[in-house]
């Protein structure tokens, strides 16, 4: 018997926020019944899932509070970070400035690092995530 990674869960005082981020930055849709109202009115969801363009699941679930973390070091640790790749110097900007403009920050500015260039991003809700460039060789796969 194999054990499958059905998905991941995101924690977020605004969940409908926070999925609609993801929506946005990865493509693809919503679980059938988690789509924002047709009106366009706020809703208070406990859960919101999407299914990335690559089939990925990722859910955001709606909690009182969250202490954004204070990454790198600080009082808040992180608990979890996503790590996303891009083929080349060129995407890691497009992705950055793209992220950016969808309401995450930069945490960690490491685009010149010649030994792998990359991006600490926090999303809305201040979970960490990283954009790099992929090493092919050392990854033993393909880069997207």
């Amino acid at each position: 018997m194999a054990l499958h990674l059905r998905q991941i869960v995101l924690d977020a005082e605004n969940a409908r926020e926070l999925a609609a981020f993801y929506l946005a930055l990865l493509g693809g849709e919503y679980r059938p019944g988690d789509e924002p109202a047709a009106d366009g009115s706020d809703d208070d969801a406990e859960w919101v899932a999407i299914r990335t363009s690559e089939g990925v699941g990722l859910t955001v679930q709606r909690v009182d509070q969250l202490p954004r973390v204070t990454w790198p070091d600080g009082p808040v640790r992180q608990q979890l970070h996503l790590d996303f790749t891009v083929a080349d110097a060129d995407e890691l900007e497009q992705q950055r400035a793209r992220a950016v403009a969808l309401g995450a920050t930069v945490v960690d500015d490491q685009s010149a690092d010649p030994e792998g260039a990359l991006f600490v991003l926090a999303d809305p809700a201040g979970h960490p995530f990283c954009i790099y460039v992929a090493d092919d060789a050392a990854a033993g796969q393909k880069a997207p």
